[in-house]
């Protein structure tokens, strides 16, 4: 006789997987003060749910670039800040019409207010050397590695 197997086994083991995972992603978040890992899932979506900017972080050379989107936003709103070698915070700040904002609208998408995002670095940078420009609300930061100092034996007396 055959054994008949639960119509919810599955579901239940998928959903477990997918705890399972949620909680790994969030120890690797959060462990030692770590950002979440770059290029996941996450990394991509949240941004997006929680209205804030996109970006693009390409390693080049001797330099990274980092590439925002900040349509609205002007030049004197943003701030950038190199939170450690490996992490850019960028702040923002949209500015919106102050009038009524409730009245005659059928959808409203667009998100005013302030944005921050730290970002992370795929290499050690400094910001010495490094700069940015803002044009038609495209940022672009170029960030500078940092030099890695030579190994050098120490001689054993």
């Amino acid at each position: 006789m055959a054994w008949r197997r639960y119509p919810f086994e599955s579901m239940w083991r998928d959903m477990e997987k997918m705890r399972d995972e949620l909680e790994n992603m969030f120890q690797h978040a959060y462990a030692g003060g770590k950002l979440l890992p770059p290029g996941g899932v996450t990394d991509r979506m949240l941004p997006a749910i929680r209205g804030e900017f996109r970006v693009d972080v390409r390693d080049h050379d001797d330099e990274v670039i980092v590439v925002a989107d900040l349509p609205g936003v002007e030049k004197e709103d943003v701030a950038l800040q190199l939170v450690n070698p490996r992490a850019l915070e960028i702040s923002c700040e949209r500015k919106g019409e102050i009038k009524d904002q409730t009245e005659g609208y059928f959808m409203r998408e667009r998100v005013y207010g302030s944005m921050s995002r730290v970002v992370a670095i795929p290499a050690d940078v400094t910001e010495s050397d490094s700069t940015a420009t803002f044009k038609n609300g495209v940022l672009e930061i170029r960030l500078k590695k940092a030099k890695t100092p030579q190994k050098t034996r120490i001689q054993i007396e």
